[in-house]
């Protein structure tokens, strides 16, 4: 072989490892997002490097929010910049679940949200409410599931235009609707849903009773409403430097105004008048770690980080996006930290019932 053809066929194998290292390994699960796409949501391209620099300074200290007012817009912030990153790279379903010996990481996911609305009971053609519905993986499942309609609330503009670009595409967009606002003021009557669930979302809020509020407020009496808590557990000891480092670092990765305590959950939905039914940590055994998937990301991640230096370097993603990249892979080690110590868990599940007697408070 002379050096000409040597060089062509070198250079076309080139040209399509790059073709398959993006476009084909690129794709997230569910092949929504791809790498040649990611962006900064609604933020301009020019835009996204101020504004990851602007979601630091939200922090007075390591682990706090400068005033509770400004978490709306610090968590807003946060997931334009991470949104794509999370498709592309994770999915279309932003949380955790329990691995499952025999079942894909994809599988896992859909179990673990089926399993929320089957704890609520809702049935065919009834109104349910998804409180942080990012870009509405679980609703999507929970709605094919259940064949209740679900309604999904985001603060996120970006992340409403691309559930409703992702429902449409599943033919489950007469199923599933999106509305942009603050979960914490939700755009809903009182007593309009007929259930209610979160799925590692209301760790956003400034305060846990805010939200459980609002929520008590927009379901009918009677309904049941299911939580999937981030939360410290009983293992977590605040004089061990370890511990505090590794949950600062998930509170700053996260866009978190601060990590609760396993004993807050009940106290909190009593005191806005939910009656807990069950309370459970679904994280802890039998089931199998939940942040298996995020040790066993680690080629794909580094993967992913060639990618993006590549994309950014020639102005394909904006600058910024490797910052933003760089920082999610860091908060994954600190959430695999409080997996594998046991002091962390996102998936402490708290089922609640709003009482009967319960009419238009």
């Amino acid at each position: 072989m002379d050096s000409v053809t040597l060089y062509c066929t070198a250079a076309l194998a080139a040209v399509g490892g790059i073709y398959w290292f993006v476009c084909v390994l690129g794709p997230a699960e569910r092949k929504g997002k791809r790498a040649l796409d990611l962006s900064g949501g609604s933020i301009s391209a020019e835009n996204v490097k101020d504004n990851y620099n602007q979601y630091w300074s939200f922090f007075r200290k390591p682990k706090e929010i400068e005033t509770a007012e400004k978490v709306p817009d610090f968590v807003d912030t946060f997931y334009n910049l991470v949104t794509d990153i999370y498709e592309w790279g994770w999915g279309q379903s932003f949380h955790f679940s329990p691995s499952i010996p025999g079942k894909s990481d994809k599988d896992a996911t859909r179990i673990h949200e089926e399993m929320a609305v089957d704890l609520i009971k809702v049935k065919p053609g009834q109104k349910i409410l998804d409180a942080g519905c990012g870009v509405g993986g679980p609703m999507r499942a929970i709605a094919a599931h259940s064949k209740a309609h679900v309604t999904g609330i985001t603060i996120n503009d970006y992340q409403v235009k691309r559930a409703k670009l992702h429902n449409k595409k599943a033919g489950l967009d007469h199923l599933c609707d999106v509305v942009c606002g603050n979960f914490l003021q939700m755009p809903f009557d009182d007593n309009s849903f007929d259930g209610a669930y979160s799925i590692e979302a209301t760790c956003h809020a400034p305060k846990l009773e805010e939200v459980y509020a609002e929520i008590y407020r927009v379901m009918k009496p009677g309904s049941l409403y299911v939580s999937y808590e981030w939360v410290t557990t009983d293992k977590y000891r605040d004089d061990d430097e370890e511990h505090r480092e590794v949950i600062q670092g998930i509170e700053r990765g996260d866009a978190l105004p601060g990590m609760r305590s396993y004993s807050d959950i009940a106290a909190a939905a009593r005191r806005v008048g939910f009656e807990v039914v069950q309370e459970k940590d679904l994280a802890k055994p039998p089931a199998k770690p939940w942040w298996n998937r995020l040790k066993m990301g680690r080629i794909a991640y580094w993967r992913n980080h060639v990618v993006v230096v590549v994309l950014s370097a020639v102005g394909i993603a904006p600058k910024g996006t490797v910052d933003v990249h760089e920082m999610l892979f860091k908060t994954a080690d600190y959430l695999s930290r409080g997996g594998e110590t046991g002091i962390f868990s996102p998936m402490h599940m708290i089922l609640c019932r709003k009482p009967e007697k319960a009419s238009s408070e």
